[in-house]
């Protein structure tokens, strides 16, 4: 096993994509910014967040601007596992105490909403991402995850996630793979093509007249009633600046007391066959996350692949994002492909990279505006969670720009938990990972031993 697990290895890392394994650079990349312009609204990165907020303005009438240091869906928007997901893996206990019960049901809402939200914008701009409305399981493999799965759905249904119970009888009835022994089931949601997405918001906002200019990184801003915004070859100026960069703010400046960028990593089997497909049996193919401390994500494409992510999350020190392979975590991750997918021994190993998200202490979104005019606003914090959630914040901050407030936007305003200077920020997520990673590694050991019985 460990030979085969070193050969999948080898293959990955020779075939690491720095792009993510869904896009490709878009042919009709638009030239960078050169000059002085003026504009209603400027967006600082072109993500769901920022593509979602730019539609959103532009659609109203605005002049909207949009900077971009690489090209439109670069980030977390390029390189995510594609999950449309409500509120099921949110970790409620998190935060309830911190925020209250009240607020909490609002946020609660807040996550279910962003599904409604993108399955109505997939409809209105006719985007086409493969999505596969199944619905998300959150699936144990081992009986000692039953006790914190079961705690975790009890609270989110006192929150309103609305969620339902899926025994082991159950979940073989629907053709979940038997890795997975019982789960916990949301309804709405389910999985789509997330390069296809984002690229889909860029066609879409190209089309309505948002100026996007690609390979323009941000050099400064500075505040003011209009604020300027300074690239390498030109400069932009608006009475609003919206930074939606995510797990890249803090090298902007701003939030690197609210928030660390953790790099998450991914692994995409070769096609499968249609006799493995039969092998899985998976006829709905759901989106499957498990209540690890570090979940793990296995879904099936639209191109009859496997992709799996997260299950080893890592941290830089300084809260910095290199675009770089993490040989480690694509082990663990081809680990757990032969640990929950028996059947598909030997399947190869086509594709593998990494990508940031930002996540606050209390995993919670941090966003807000900044400035003594305060007219730069920022969205970040997305936690693993923002296909959803940064589509609809373009909704939210739209209508905050034009002057009014979503109760959505007044339930996420909260105190976000102050993180450690380095080096103690470093030292503490290093120790936090590692102790989840030893949990969960004790529990995939007992889940192998089980099989062996």
């Amino acid at each position: 096993m460990a030979n085969d697990l070193d050969k999948n290895v080898d293959v990955s890392l020779k075939k690491f994509r720095p792009h993510g394994g869904w896009l490709e650079k878009p042919t009709n990349i638009q030239p960078p910014l050169e000059g002085e312009i003026n504009a209603d609204v400027v967006i600082v990165g072109a993500g769901y967040a920022g593509l979602s907020t730019a539609l959103e303005l532009a659609e109203a009438g605005a002049n909207v601007v949009v900077l971009e240091r690489d090209f439109a869906g670069f980030g977390a928007s390029g390189r995510n596992a594609g999950y449309l997901a409500g509120s099921m893996g949110v970790e409620f206990e998190f935060f309830l105490k911190r925020i209250g019960r009240e607020k909490a049901r609002e946020i609660v809402r807040f996550y279910d909403e962003g599904v409604a939200y993108v399955e109505g914008r997939l409809d209105k701009l006719g985007i086409d991402c493969d999505y596969n409305a199944s619905g998300i399981i959150r699936a144990a493999v081992h009986a000692s995850q039953e006790k914190r799965l079961r705690k975790s759905m009890e609270l989110g249904l006192e929150l309103g996630s609305q969620t339902e119970f899926l025994d082991q009888t159950e979940m073989r009835a629907r053709g979940i793979p038997p890795a997975f022994l019982f789960g916990c089931y949301q309804k709405h949601g389910g999985t789509l093509d997330p390069g296809k997405y984002v690229l889909g918001l860029r066609r879409a906002a190209l089309k309505v007249g948002v100026k996007l200019y690609e390979q323009t990184p941000l050099v400064s801003y500075t505040e003011g009633p209009v604020v300027t915004c300074d690239t390498e070859r030109g400069r932009v100026r608006a009475p609003h600046l919206v930074l939606a960069t995510n797990a890249y703010t803090p090298q902007l400046g701003l939030l690197g007391n609210k928030v660390a960028p953790l790099r998450v990593s991914a692994i995409e089997t070769e096609r499968l066959t249609a006799s493995q497909l039969e092998s899985l049996g998976w006829q709905g193919r759901e989106g499957i996350v498990t209540p690890h401390f570090t979940m793990e994500s296995h879904r099936l494409t639209a191109r009859n692949t496997l992709v799996i992510t997260t299950k080893r999350l890592n941290y830089v020190y300084g809260s910095k994002t290199p675009n770089v392979p993490d040989s480690t975590a694509y082990r663990e991750l081809a680990v757990a492909l032969n640990d929950r997918f028996p059947t598909l021994n030997g399947l190869g190993i086509q594709a593998c990279w990494s990508g940031y998200v930002s996540l606050a202490y209390d995993a919670l979104p941090v966003v807000g505006e900044t400035g003594a005019n305060q007219n730069i606003l920022y969205t970040a914090g997305c936690s693993g969670h923002g296909v959803a959630t940064q589509s609809l914040m373009g909704k939210l901050l739209s209508e905050r720009i034009a002057g009014s407030e979503h109760p959505l936007l007044s339930a996420l305003r909260h105190k976000s938990p102050t993180t450690l200077p380095e080096p103690l920020q470093w030292c503490a997520l290093k120790f936090a990972l590692g102790a989840a990673n030893r949990i969960d590694g004790y529990i995939n050991r007992n889940a192998r031993r089980k099989k062996l019985e």
